[in-house]
């Protein structure tokens, strides 16, 4: 009975060893990692600060091409006009839309389909969403 015990003593320390080592190498299997990471960035942070930098340039020779047949603060004007535009349709591009539904189509509000684009018949199988997100009952 007693060698029993000795071997329970030997397999708790055995366990014990080999948890602390897991986590050993997991931690550095993650601090790798996260030093990889950080690396790739640092790297985007810098590539972003070089483009808006290399977009400031380029706003300021439109601005000043424009000046040499303008009046500066006309050209000024033009260009803030036109950064204004690019700003408004990069943001236009980068917000998803939903698709528009016309009257009488299938899937629209008047009663027939889904209401979520599908046609009637082929509605789908999960239930509408409320505002907060959650299925409807």
């Amino acid at each position: 009975m007693q060698r029993l015990e000795h071997l329970e003593h030997l397999d708790k320390h055995l366990v014990d060893e080999l948890a602390q080592v897991a986590r050993e190498t997991v931690r550095e299997e993650l601090r790798d990692q996260a030093r990889g990471r950080r690396r790739k960035a640092a790297l985007y942070a810098g590539s972003g600060a070089a483009a808006l930098y290399a977009g400031a340039a380029v706003a300021l020779a439109v601005g000043l091409a424009l000046a040499l047949v303008l009046p500066g603060w006309a050209a000024a004007l033009i260009t803030a006009a036109l950064l204004g535009a690019l700003a408004y349709a990069l943001r236009s591009a980068a917000r998803p839309t939903a698709p528009r539904q016309v009257p009488g189509q299938a899937g629209a509000p008047d009663g027939r389909g889904d209401g979520r684009g599908a046609p009637p018949g082929l509605a789908r199988s999960r239930p509408p969403l409320t505002r907060s997100g959650n299925p409807q009952p």
